[in-house]
């Protein structure tokens, strides 16, 4: 259960993440109390998931799903490049991801 709660934790990180661009620097307010809303569930989840599960893996999985989701939703939303070496990139994070679940 606690590896579920990591995984909404990241995927409400990669919504903080993508809140902070359209909130233009929190100029605008919609997106600004979302963007802090989403934050502050992420590390709500992620100190949840922290009871039960080792620090540098929970932390280090939260922050990873958080860097590659907003990698590839910048890319999918936000026109940023998708060149093979930055997908080969994010794949290595992916496997670094994967290997700490594994050894967990």
């Amino acid at each position: 259960m606690n590896w579920l709660v990591l995984i909404l934790a990241g995927a409400l990180e990669i919504g903080w993440v993508l809140g902070l661009k359209e909130s233009a620097g929190f100029t605008r307010l919609v997106p600004s109390v979302l963007t802090i809303l989403a934050l502050v569930a992420s590390l709500a989840l992620l100190g949840m998931a922290l009871r039960s599960l080792p620090v540098g893996t929970a932390y280090a999985v939260w922050t990873g799903i958080g860097a590659v989701g907003a990698a590839l939703a910048g890319m999918w939303l936000y026109g940023d490049a998708a060149s093979p070496l930055r997908l080969g990139s994010l794949a290595l994070v992916v496997a670094g991801i994967a290997g700490l679940k594994l050894s967990a």
